[in-house]
């Protein structure tokens, strides 16, 4: 894989031009941003192409609008991003600057061999939002985190964009003790896997390579060319052993609006 190329392709399909069902995308002069569309959920700047001479008031720009609608945002700052300061610059702005995650990419032609053998674990795809309880409740355990969001988030995927969403749980002893999903954007030669989360008293015993099987044989009867993830420290090492490369690393700068009285996005 040539890194240059790949992270030219992945800027272009899974950050100028991505889309997510719960989004609205607003290309700007030198800012990609994503809206919430509920207003309940957290926008995002995926990308930005800045330097010393706007960085200031574009990001002063951004703050101001998602300020005035009263939605939390993410500035996902990559380390190719520019000025090469930019994180710093919006933690000195205020924004709370999260852990890194590894960008991995797995070009799907290289994939190891055993992604494509049958899986032994009982892996099941949830077809319908009845069935996202069990995401719900390992996501939740996981994380400690109320994702009351998330859950309605796939459920509008899997009701209004079933081809561009697939959703997996896995079994073990009769509990439903993993979960993961796999996004397929329009238009894009990338998919991308998120969640992966694992109840801690299951964890070592396959679920993860179980469920990153699954999505891996229905991405390649897809057609996908490439898959992504921003792996945490404890996914890097499992994804690089199946063949999975680190392109970049990522930091989520968060800001917190001070007022929720803005008006909602439409």
């Amino acid at each position: 894989m040539d890194r240059a190329q790949i992270v030219s392709l992945y800027t272009r399909d899974q950050r100028m031009a991505v889309e997510y069902p719960d989004s609205r995308r607003e290309v700007l002069a030198h800012v990609i941003r994503l809206v919430h569309l509920t207003g309940h959920g957290e926008g995002t700047i995926i990308y930005s192409q800045l330097d010393d001479r706007n960085v200031e008031t574009a990001v002063a720009e951004q703050v101001k609008y998602f300020e005035a609608i009263g939605q939390d945002f993410e500035w996902k700052v990559y380390d190719y991003d520019t000025p090469p300061d930019l994180k710093a610059r919006l933690a000195h702005r205020g924004f709370e600057v999260e852990e890194p995650e590894a960008i991995m990419v797995l070009d799907m032609e290289v994939a190891a061999d055993v992604l494509y053998q049958p899986v032994g674990h009982r892996i099941e795809r949830v077809m319908a939002a009845e069935g996202l309880e069990d995401v719900t409740k390992i996501e939740e355990a996981v994380w400690g985190e109320d994702e009351t969001r998330l859950k309605s988030y796939l459920a509008e995927c899997l009701e209004r964009h079933p081809t561009q969403m697939s959703v997996y749980v896995a079994y073990l002893e009769g509990i439903a003790a993993s979960a993961g999903w796999i996004y397929y954007p329009t238009r894009s030669r990338f998919a991308s896997l998120w969640g992966g989360s694992t109840l801690e008293r299951y964890r070592g015993r396959g679920l993860y390579a179980a469920l990153l099987a699954v999505r891996v044989q229905e991405a390649k009867e897809k057609g996908v060319e490439y898959l992504t993830v921003d792996a945490s420290p404890m996914s890097r090492p499992i994804l690089e052993k199946y063949g999975f490369e680190t392109i970049a690393y990522a930091h989520a700068c968060k800001w917190k609006v001070k007022s929720r009285e803005g008006t909602r996005a439409s």
